[in-house]
């Protein structure tokens, strides 16, 4: 499975190199629980699709966008989505409670789910100066 880039390019400037063309181990097994577990019944609430901008992002490509070195993309716990109501989209995540990370950026929201391990519940907005906790009710 090749990395893709968020607007569905194939990404230039990496190739997964495992053999057969695996994902790295646990990968596969993270991203079906993200969907299964959160996106799924996410959408299901929201009643509209989901659009996932960035997903799993091999560590060339979590590079050269920016994603820090401990990424969960890297690992398949995260997804960057958009839809017509970012807004509504966070908060029915957030209601929905199955999250370790609910960021909101000005134009995503990036969603974390563990699937082993506990999940920090962890709410915050992207900032010109950083991230900024959010309490629930304020998503």
């Amino acid at each position: 499975m090749p990395c893709f880039r968020e607007n569905g390019a194939r990404c230039r400037g990496c190739r997964l190199v495992q053999p057969a063309m695996q994902l790295p181990d646990g990968v596969e097994r993270n991203l079906q629980a993200l969907v299964g577990e959160v996106l799924e019944p996410v959408r299901e609430r929201l009643g509209r699709p989901i659009i996932v901008n960035s997903g799993y992002r091999c560590p060339i490509h979590n590079a050269a966008v920016g994603g820090v070195a401990n990424s969960q993309h890297l690992r398949g716990e995260a997804a960057d989505l958009h839809c017509y109501d970012d807004r509504r989209l966070a908060r029915i995540i957030v209601e929905h409670g199955k999250f370790d990370q609910v960021i909101l950026y000005p134009t995503f929201v990036h969603i974390s789910f563990k699937k082993a391990g506990g999940n920090r519940k962890q709410i915050l907005r992207k900032t010109a100066t950083g991230y900024l906790k959010v309490a629930p009710s304020d998503v």
